[in-house]
């Protein structure tokens, strides 16, 4: 078996900065009314920024793979070419299409020569299992290197024009044309962009890190859908999906809209994070003292305090000062928020030989957990 090394990493975020106050008029006012929700949900993530891949018309001005073909080129140099890219392991829940491949599609704007593909489905946690898949290419010696990456575009499916044919459907029905809360909720919290990372079997560039294990945990098994799109979650906690709906409905139920079960959320998002991070910690036997710099990806700087209280509670608590975190300035990417802190640490200057760092990162999905331990070299 191969070591192997993060040798790269890069983001591309597009257009401008947004600001909290610029987001409704970025995204539509939904019937005219302005959200009540926004201000409520907004204080309680405490983001200030995000970037949307939308113009100040509501144009689009990149698709999820123009994003992620713009991180891979920031990886890529006179010393290493995109040409020399062995494998491609793309994760992200917002591709531009059901077919082809998200990866197939980021391959097709890149025209960098035949490689290996691999397109990953689900929410944060694909970012994740992206880098998974290319870390054990290279570590079992199937590739050299890998490229993988974290992205998403979810701004258009955020955009008021989703929603306008469900409020239309609810005055036809003379009932109160509002957004429901589970709707509502997840606008104000997500955000475009994209990150790549480069792997290779040796620890070349300036700060390599070592990737020393990566574990993953769900609790599907327990748990009901808590955020889903393309389906409506019925009163016995199943999921009916878009294909089983007639299409009239796809619209009236804003079916393909993502939707957020906020109650299910705050009940078991903390704690089974905690009870995965402790199992992923013990079977590595790794000490939380030993962690420099802890990167938790969170939705909402809401559950900051509650994570750490829960981690002192289970014994694995890290202190506040090794928690590395970007949410405020880019916003919740997604898949591509791991990436995107890891970006950011690793161009920050502040790392030094020996220095380990955990990443960690939770899907709401249906309760997915994906963690990772480097070492700088």
């Amino acid at each position: 078996m191969n070591d192997v090394y993060i040798t790269r990493v890069s983001k591309y975020l597009p257009n401008k900065p947004v600001s909290n106050d610029e987001m409704e008029a970025k995204l539509g006012i939904i019937n005219g009314v302005e959200s009540k929700a926004r201000r409520l949900v907004l204080r309680n993530n405490k983001i200030k920024t995000r970037y949307y891949a939308i113009d100040d018309k509501g144009n689009v001005t990149h698709n999820n793979a123009q994003l992620t073909t713009e991180a891979i080129k920031s990886l890529c140099d006179d010393e290493f070419k995109s040409d020399q890219i062995e494998l491609l392991s793309c994760g992200t829940t917002s591709p531009d299409q059901i077919l082809p491949s998200h990866a197939a599609m980021v391959h097709g704007i890149l025209k960098n020569g035949n490689m290996e593909l691999n397109s990953v489905s689900g929410a944060c946690c694909s970012g994740m299992n992206a880098l998974k898949y290319g870390y054990l290419a290279v570590k079992s010696k199937q590739t050299n290197n890998a490229v993988c990456t974290g992205s998403e575009r979810l701004s258009s499916w955020l955009k008021s024009d989703i929603f306008e044919p469900e409020i239309s459907h609810l005055k036809n029905l003379e009932e109160r044309p509002i957004l429901a809360f589970n709707k509502d909720f997840i606008r104000w919290m997500l955000s475009d962009g994209a990150g790549a990372i480069l792997l290779e079997n040796e620890p070349n560039g300036q700060t390599p890190l070592k990737i020393e294990w990566m574990e993953g945990y769900s609790f599907a098994y327990e748990l009901e859908t808590c955020m889903y799109a393309g389906g409506e979650k019925l009163e016995n906690g199943d999921l009916k999906p878009w294909s089983e709906y007639p299409s009239q409905s796809w619209n009236e139920k804003s079916i393909f809209a993502i939707k957020q079960d906020v109650k299910l959320l705050s009940e078991n998002i903390i704690v089974k994070g905690v009870e995965s991070l402790k199992k992923a910690i013990d079977k590595n036997n790794l000490k939380p003292e030993d962690i420099d710099y802890y990167l938790p990806h969170i939705s909402s700087y809401y559950f900051k305090e509650k994570l750490y209280e829960e981690m002192q509670k289970q014994g694995v608590g890290v202190p506040w000062e090794n928690w590395f975190m970007n949410l405020s300035e880019v916003g919740n990417v997604g898949a591509g928020s791991i990436y995107l802190m890891l970006e950011e640490l690793v161009h920050s200057g502040k790392l030094k030989k020996g220095d380990k760092i955990l990443l960690s990162v939770p899907e709401s999905s249906r309760f997915l957990y994906a963690y990772s331990l480097l070492t700088v070299c």
